[in-house]
């Protein structure tokens, strides 16, 4: 456990460019109060409870208390007026940690044994191919640099 200001934060390192880690932990249901601040930037509380109610028939208390996990965890943050929440780490961090701690979780720390299990269980288009070898040649060059 760190502290990033005064807020306490814990478990999966998210790190953010040219910013100190931050470590966060988001489960399935914070993720979908992040996801409403992913899409449509700073809004109230209010605005994610109407989502959440629409889109999984939470009810207000439900997405209030999942917001202020995600603020105590230091993914949002919370202004005045009107209960304002910002997003304080971005959809990117959050996906290369979870991608980091899955390939450390259940491929032994290997990336391309997480790229073989990907491309082993569906069968790839000649273009979805042509992207992936465009990404490992973008990656290999980044490497040499």
């Amino acid at each position: 456990m760190h502290y990033c200001g005064s807020v306490k934060i814990e478990t999966t390192t998210v790190v953010q460019k040219e910013r100190m880690p931050v470590q966060v932990k988001l489960y399935d249901s914070e993720l979908k109060i992040m996801g409403v601040l992913w899409r449509e930037g700073d809004v109230t509380a209010k605005h994610i409870s109407d989502v959440m109610k629409e889109e999984t028939g939470w009810n207000m208390n439900t997405t209030y208390t999942l917001i202020k996990r995600c603020i105590k965890k230091g993914a949002v943050e919370r202004s005045e007026p009107h209960f304002m929440c910002h997003a304080l780490i971005s959809k990117e961090e959050v996906q290369a940690a979870e991608t980091e701690e899955l390939i450390n979780k259940v491929y032994d720390g290997s990336a391309d044994k997480l790229f073989a299990a990907l491309l082993g269980r569906k069968k790839l288009s000649a273009r979805q191919i042509e992207k992936l070898k465009q990404i490992v040649e973008e990656e290999d060059t980044d490497t040499e640099k």
